[in-house]
């Protein structure tokens, strides 16, 4: 049986509750994302919030119902400025609460373009303090089949149960 770890599914796709937070605590300090292998440049914009509700039917013929807020960075290079603080990128949204309802649990993706190459997709891994800055890294938005990923994470709970320490002597894991 192969099993997919999905801790590590979730380090690398938080919501924008913990962004948030973390930024809380690191308001002063530069703000940095990182997307196919490169940091954003000193002059990033954020340039669009977006939030939805979405529903659908997926592969398996399952109703699929979620939020999911968009934040749209703009990878160019102004002048002299330096990478954006987190205090910043905090307000910003801040600001967009006074007008868009934004639910802090939702789904977190980034669409990240340099204004010539198309914009990507990108989900957030853990910020990270490092050297006087936030640095957070973007990865690639994949596709998935969401009963497929249901299914995973339900045998993944059944292993954990099973082969936990305290059920160790119930002999399933033997």
């Amino acid at each position: 049986m192969n099993v997919i770890d999905n801790s590590k599914i979730q380090e690398n796709d938080i919501d924008l509750g913990l962004l948030l937070s973390v930024l809380a605590g690191a308001k002063a300090s530069p703000l940095i994302f990182y997307y196919d292998g490169k940091a954003v440049k000193p002059g990033y914009h954020v340039t669009e919030v977006k939030a939805g509700q979405f529903s659908g039917l997926d592969c398996g013929a399952n109703p699929e119902a979620w939020a999911e807020i968009f934040i749209q960075l703009w990878d160019i290079e102004e002048g002299d400025r330096t990478h954006m603080p987190a205090g910043k990128f905090h307000s910003i949204i801040r600001k967009v609460t006074e007008h868009v309802q934004l639910d802090r649990s939702a789904k977190l993706t980034f669409e990240v373009s340099d204004g010539v190459r198309p914009m990507q997709l990108y989900c957030a891994a853990m910020p990270v303090l490092s050297a006087g800055a936030v640095h957070v890294t973007l990865s690639p938005r994949p596709a998935s089949c969401k009963p497929r990923d249901r299914w995973l994470a339900e045998e993944t709970s059944k292993a954990a149960a099973c082969c936990a320490p305290q059920a160790a002597t119930s002999g399933c894991c033997a």
